[in-house]
């Protein structure tokens, strides 16, 4: 099990804060705003899309799939 962490925040984790920042169109960072949203990130790393938590995995697969 993992271990409950801040996402949102001056105390966020590290990870979540770059997710955040490096969003595409990302002017300032939005908080993350409920579990599940999801962010599409490329082979290099970089963040080439984010998903609101009731945006479901079906509806982004053919994004997924264009980066495979």
């Amino acid at each position: 099990m993992f271990s409950k962490i801040d996402v949102n925040g001056d105390g966020a984790c590290d990870l979540y804060q770059w997710l955040r920042t490096e969003q595409p169109g990302a002017a300032e960072a939005s908080d993350i705003t409920w579990n599940f949203e999801k962010f599409l990130v490329d082979r290099s790393g970089a963040v080439v899309a984010r998903f609101g938590p009731m945006v479901t995995p079906e509806e982004i697969a053919p994004q997924l799939e264009a980066y495979l």
